[in-house]
C-alpha cells in the first residue's frame, strides 16, 4: 500500500526532474518507512544530485506520507 503512495507523490515530482533531463525511479520501500530511490539521467550524474534527493524527493514525500522515514540513493 505505501509503495503505491509513494508513487503516487514520485508522478508529482518527476515533471521538475525531466525539465532538467532527469528522472527519478522507485526501487524499493522497506517497511520500516526507507524508500530507495535511483536517479537516472541528469540527475544521476548531478553534483547537486543529494540536494535534490534530501531538499525536493525526501522533503515532498515525508511532508506528504508521514510514514516515510528517509529516502536512500542507491545506484
Amino acid at each position: 500500500m505505501l509503495k503505491e503512495k509513494v508513487e503516487g507523490v514520485l508522478a508529482k515530482i518527476r515533471p521538475m526532474l525531466q525539465r532538467d533531463g532527469g528522472n527519478v525511479e522507485l526501487v524499493e520501500v522497506e517497511q520500516s518507512g526507507i524508500v530507495k530511490v535511483r536517479l537516472t539521467g541528469a540527475c544521476g550524474t548531478c553534483p547537486m544530485s543529494i540536494m535534490t534527493l534530501k531538499n525536493a524527493i525526501e522533503a515532498t514525500l515525508k511532508q506528504e506520507l508521514p510514514e516515510v522515514k528517509s529516502v536512500e540513493q542507491v545506484y
